[in-house]
């Protein structure tokens, strides 16, 4: 094998061997010490909030065995020490095993017949307390461990194309995988991009050596272009000699939320099931009530924030405050969506008489139906839409039921024909505040890839990645990436 790094500087340690045994006890004893604060912390702000109710007395035994017990089982039930995944996967398992953690408590507590002497806000307080601290304590030992190159666990991953790439993304920007790349195996030259940061130590035929002299347990093969009998043979190969092997196979895109996965032994066949989650009208009924709940709660918080800009486009420039602009929402109904002014008011008049002087302004226009230097925006303008909060008045859309929260971005009529095939999973939601296209990088993206991740997410949806693009929004808007 010319030109190949040596495999002896890449032999994984005696101590990354056994990283899948460790770093399970640490999480453990971190998780522990999480319920256990969490239980103290409850106690005390219970005590405080009602001294009238006298100090709250419980068992030693309950407190330092039962109850950090069942969550810890729980914890476990939902795979926390064994798997790897997402951090904000990691999170939506620790809220389930929180969740019935807690109602085990109150199974343990009523059978006890103790109920009546345990204050149901410690219960409370503990479960809120509980989940914030084991996502906290989780977040900051993976970061630690991530900084210091500990208890990672060694993969190589076989293919260096762009699936690679993007699989090397993911496990670089999050937290919650966990694991330390030692190499690459690709029958191609890496010249550019995320892969050329990791040594290439053969081609695909070298799997074999490469896996017996540097004792990687855990392999990734990322070639979904690879022929399907040369794909067979390097799995038949490679899976002896390691414990885990991923694969990634050729659906980079696809919707693959809440997947079902079925073997077909006889004809030695994977079957999956994808499911349309926004097509079920029980899906779309929750995720409603979950809009108007949480707009009308969020309405009422940032009511002073809402006053302040009015206050500030009404002094800036003259014209009203709000601008509406029809655009299209569910079935192709037409409404007025709501937005903060950022224009002046004869933006349509400027408009026109820039794209007719303009080529390039014109070529933006027609390609995005956006223009980065746009000379029709206030200085007020400027700020709330490299922020966003331009949008803020799309709230009461959500309340008057012509937008959600999260969902496709909305768009005007022409918009509709570049939805091509797509344009079903467009008409089949209400379209959203905040979505995919703009916490993905909003307008530094093109519209092929808006109108995948639209429909990505419709295909996919739960109220959990709701949630996920809720925060991921605010993220977005505090770094004003891509906006404009």
């Amino acid at each position: 094998m010319e030109n190949l790094h040596s495999f002896s500087e890449y032999k994984i340690s005696a101590a990354d061997r056994y990283t899948s045994f460790l770093l399970p006890i640490l999480l453990i004893i971190m998780d522990y010490i999480a319920i256990v604060s969490a239980e103290q912390v409850a106690f005390v702000i219970r005590n405080f909030l009602i001294p009238s109710g006298g100090v709250l007395h419980i068992s030693w035994f309950n407190f330092w065995v039962v109850f950090p017990l069942l969550y810890l089982i729980f914890i476990n039930v939902e795979q926390l020490y064994t798997c790897r995944k997402q951090f904000w996967q990691v999170i939506e398992k620790i809220f389930h095993a929180s969740f019935y953690s807690v109602l085990s408590i109150i199974i343990v507590l009523y059978i006890g017949q103790i109920t009546a002497s345990t204050s149901r806000l410690f219960i409370f307080l503990f479960w809120i307390f509980a989940f914030g601290f084991l996502v906290f304590f989780r977040y900051i030992v993976k970061k630690i461990l991530e900084k210091m190159q500990l208890l990672q666990i060694p993969v190589l991953i076989i293919g260096a194309g762009k699936t690679a790439e993007l699989l090397v993304q993911g496990i670089i920007n999050d937290a919650g995988m966990g694991y330390k790349i030692i190499g690459l195996l690709e029958d191609n030259c890496v010249k550019d991009g995320i892969l050329t940061q990791f040594p290439v130590l053969g081609k695909f035929v070298d799997a074999e050596e490469v896996l017996k002299d540097t004792g990687v347990q855990h392999v990734f093969i990322t070639a979904p272009g690879l022929e399907q009998d040369k794909l067979t043979r390097l799995i038949y190969k490679v899976q002896p000699l390691v414990k885990n092997m991923g694969i990634i196979p050729n659906l980079v895109g696809i919707p693959m939320g809440r997947i079902e996965v079925e073997s077909l032994f006889n004809e030695k066949l994977i079957l999956l099931r994808l499911k349309n989650n926004l097509e079920r009208p029980l899906n779309r009924y929750i995720k409603t009530m979950f809009d108007f709940v949480v707009t009308l709660v969020g309405t009422i918080l940032i009511s002073p924030l809402l006053l302040f800009i009015a206050l500030w486009i009404y002094k800036d420039s003259p014209g009203p405050v709000i601008f509406k602009h029809t655009r299209i929402g569910k079935n192709g109904k037409a409404f007025p969506c709501y937005k903060f002014r950022s224009m002046c008011v004869d933006a349509k008049a400027k408009l026109e008489k820039l794209l007719e002087t303009d080529p390039e302004a014109k070529a933006e226009w027609e390609r995005d139906f956006k223009l980065k230097n746009d000379p029709r925006v206030t200085k007020s303008g400027a700020f709330l839409r490299k922020t966003s909060l331009d949008e803020l008045p799309q709230i009461f859309n959500v309340l008057k039921g012509e937008m959600s929260l999260v969902g496709p971005r909305p768009i005007i009529q022409e918009e509709l024909e570049r939805y091509g095939e797509y344009v079903g999973d467009y008409l089949m939601v209400k379209p959203g505040i905040t979505g995919m296209w703009q916490v993905s990088g909003r307008s530094d993206i093109d519209y092929t890839e808006r109108v995948l991740l639209d429909s990505w997410y419709v295909r996919s949806w739960s109220i959990w990645i709701d949630l996920v693009m809720l925060f991921k929004t605010v993220a977005v808007v505090l770094f004003r990436k891509g906006a404009y």
